[in-house]
């Protein structure tokens, strides 16, 4: 990854063309940007040649006004993917990038290709994002007969400053077949590769499951234009995976799963435009909004028979955690999660009713010490559960009480088979205030054509700071929203007074 080396440029970049478009190199599966904050962010393209990525940035469309020229390398090392740190950007500011591609044997450069993003403004101003999670899941790819992934056109329309994918951006461990056999008899046509016919176990076949989702006109379209804050689940290695225990397909394959996680998180590092090497990591959106955005699979242990404490987070995440909802001054905290606390599911962290055992415990911790730390307007954004739902934690309805209420939100898949909505536990006290998934005699794995695909959208007013979060389906209708007040704090010598 390179940085801005701030080069002024009084016109685009210079180089010789070649005669014929054959020779030239080409920019294989779009363009897309990343963790934008105030004045910089990543932008992210692949080759298909040893190359090098030239960015030109300008704040107009036209190009006009180009301020800075990057550059990085893209080498087989990285399956030709390329990302560059943009930097001295205005705040608040609509932001374009042109990427080419010189070929480095020979001068030539690729046709461009343009991308936009918005930098975070400095000052109080009105924000809005979506997020989601769950692509190409459940053997349902890309059936251009039925428009594709059509969820990312969805969210496109909603003209959003950034996305927060919750994980499960792929599903290295499900292959994609040709057909699929609907309920109501019709077929389900995927586009196939090569690469997605079987369960991910190389990092070339790691790889492959990206290039396969950026194979949709709506995702690359979508990502030229909005910026994503991304984050892992488990199927970007494999279903319920864990460090020291191996599960599901990885383990009746035999395989080791450090050396598939190892794999997968490289080939997530190449395709998605993170600034870190960290998964977990804080974006500052201005003064109104900090994003936290969790790794809930890299440190977690197994869960324990005798319901001793199991950790999801690990001890230097939940301590980074805790340090930087401290440090923040930003009204709003989003604590971005790979999935939710109160459902119970599986391996997730919700093993049914009564106190705190396994992963719950170390949530109770966090939520404890926020409350007594005095940390307020903490919002839970998950996906994970292949439906959508609006949760609020009550701590008179809880078993354990040392809390704050909050609301938890989730929503997905963005093109995946949805499920039918799970039971909560009452150890935080979760009641369902809303949920919309497969309902009825309606099959779980409902393929995406049938209308239950879902993402959330949050606006924070610049004035008021009240955060309204939406939760919205495919065809863009609005299913259920609120209102969250705000509790504003003002900071002086780190000593919170509370406005209201």
């Amino acid at each position: 990854m390179a940085s801005s080396a701030a080069i002024t440029a009084a016109g685009s970049i210079a180089r010789p063309y070649a005669s014929r478009a054959a020779d030239r190199p080409l920019i294989t599966h779009g363009v897309q940007s990343g963790d934008v904050s105030i004045g910089c962010a990543i932008v992210w393209a692949r080759a298909d040649r040893p190359s090098r990525l030239l960015v030109e940035v300008a704040t107009t469309d036209s190009f006009g006004n180009i301020r800075n020229v990057v550059f990085a390398d893209a080498l087989p090392e990285t399956d030709f993917t390329a990302k560059a740190l943009i930097e001295g950007l205005p705040p608040g500011q609509n932001v374009f990038y042109r990427i080419r591609f010189e070929d480095l044997s020979f001068p030539v450069l690729s046709e461009p290709q343009v991308g936009h993003f918005r930098t975070a403004p400095s000052e109080r101003r009105n924000i809005t994002f979506v997020w989601s999670g769950d692509t190409a899941g459940g053997g349902w790819g890309i059936d251009e007969s039925r428009g594709g992934m059509r969820t990312y056109a969805t969210m496109l329309r909603n003209a959003p400053d950034f996305f927060i994918h919750c994980g499960d951006h792929i599903y290295a461990d499900c292959p994609i077949p040709s057909e699929r056999k609907l309920p109501n008899g019709q077929v389900w046509k995927n586009v196939v590769t090569e690469a997605k016919s079987k369960a991910a176990r190389t990092l070339a076949e790691f790889r492959g499951n990206y290039k396969y989702n950026l194979l949709d006109k709506n995702v690359r379209a979508f990502n030229a234009q909005v910026p994503i804050l991304a984050q892992w689940d488990d199927h970007e290695v494999s279903n319920d995976w864990c460090p020291d225990a191996v599960r599901g397909r990885a383990a009746r394959a035999g395989n080791n799963i450090l050396a598939l996680a190892a794999r997968g998180r490289r080939a997530f590092h190449e395709f998605m435009p993170l600034r870190t090497h960290a998964i977990y990591r804080k974006i500052s959106y201005g003064p109104l909004l900090d994003a936290f955005l969790l790794d809930m699979r890299s440190y977690r242990t197994a869960l324990r028979k005798d319901g001793s404490a199991t950790p999801i987070l690990g001890r230097a995440q939940a301590s980074w955690l805790k340090h930087e909802l401290m440090k923040s001054r930003a009204t709003w905290k989003v604590i971005a999660a790979d999935l939710p606390i109160g459902v119970v599911s599986g391996d997730a962290v919700g093993q049914g009713d009564g106190p705190p055992r396994g992963r719950e415990i170390e949530i109770a911790d966090l939520l404890a010490f926020s409350k007594h730390a005095g940390i307020r307007n903490i919002v839970w954004l998950t996906a994970d559960m292949h439906y959508t739902a609006a949760h609020y934690y009550d701590p008179n309805a809880a078993v354990f009480q040392d809390f704050e209420p909050f609301w938890e939100f989730i929503s997905g898949p963005i093109h995946a088979g949805t499920w039918r909505p799970q039971p909560l536990d009452n150890t935080f006290g979760p009641r369902a205030v809303f949920q919309k998934g497969c309902s009825g005699d309606q099959p779980d794995d409902l393929a995406p054509c049938f209308g239950l695909q879902f993402f959330g959208r949050v606006t924070i007013d610049g004035g008021s700071e009240v955060m309204t979060v939406t939760l919205k389906d495919v065809e863009d209708r609005d299913l259920w929203s609120t209102r969250i007040e705000p509790r504003i704090e003002r900071w002086s010598r780190g000593v919170p007074s509370i406005r209201s």
